[in-house]
């Protein structure tokens, strides 16, 4: 890294409960948003090839839990975050999940973590029902 770059670094998973009925349907409407980004995206982006893709099928052994997980260096991409955050809100209303969290690591001003909670028992595609909170975390610190 060339020294004046900040380097940022945001991953995270979201979450969705395969228990629920119309699995099959929920994981093929989640994969369509996911293949529905953009290959390559503008500043600050948000793109397919930063995600897993999930499969329609699930084995019977699986766990209870879909889980679709992303993650992307940046070069200071919290100077952009609220636009980047508008982004993964837009993707998150065409999905169904249960809860959504994002880390982003900066070198400047430690790790935050947002995450995201359904209202009721899942978040269903155009619907409004989005809670956030963000935590704080620097040299061992906590703040909410």
């Amino acid at each position: 890294m060339v020294q004046g770059d900040q380097e940022s670094i945001v991953y995270g998973c979201i979450k969705d409960s395969n228990s629920l009925a119309g699995g099959s349907d929920r994981r093929r409407v989640n994969r369509e948003a996911v293949l529905a980004l953009p290959s390559a995206d503008e500043w600050p982006f948000l793109c397919r090839d930063m995600f897993s893709i999930p499969t329609i099928k699930v084995k019977p052994s699986q766990y209870q839990t879909d889980v679709i997980h992303f993650g992307a260096s940046y070069r200071a991409v919290e100077y952009e975050w609220n636009h980047w955050i508008q982004k993964f809100e837009e993707l998150l209303r065409s999905m169904y999940w249960v809860s959504a969290t994002v880390h982003l690591e900066t070198e400047l001003s430690g790790i935050h973590s947002f995450t995201w909670e359904a209202a009721g028992l899942y978040h269903e595609p155009g619907s409004g029902d989005m809670q956030v909170r963000c935590e704080w975390t620097q040299e061992g610190r906590v703040s909410v």
